[in-house]
């Protein structure tokens, strides 16, 4: 949601996923029109807190039926990949478990 966007921004978390979930329940079922227009407004919102959308992950996903969750799913053949673009390189995948294995454990004083 906003407010956990917005404290996480304020706490101090740097990376960012945000998985798009209940695809299943879009009209119709696991829609790309749904997602990109998600995609649009939580980007949208992001940046105004201060976070790159380019850095951020977005994945459709269906906790219910575990789609995309650990292996990209056959109902969304439209979503090709995600990609997070950072100054150490460019990340990709297909899955929300890839997107958390791409996530760059954070630099210690």
């Amino acid at each position: 949601t906003r407010e956990h966007a917005l404290l996480a921004f304020t706490l101090g978390v740097k990376q960012l996923i945000v998985g798009v979930n209940k695809m299943d329940s879009t009209e119709p079922p696991y829609s790309e029109n749904r997602f990109l227009e998600i995609k649009r407004e939580v980007s949208s919102y992001i940046k105004k807190i201060g976070y790159n959308p380019a850095a951020v992950a977005f994945v459709p996903i269906s906790g219910w039926h575990g789609d995309n969750m650990l292996e990209p799913s056959t109902k969304m053949p439209w979503f090709k990949e995600w990609t997070i673009e950072r100054k150490e390189g460019k990340e990709v995948g297909k899955c929300l478990i890839e997107a958390l294995d791409a996530i760059a454990p954070p630099s210690r004083p």
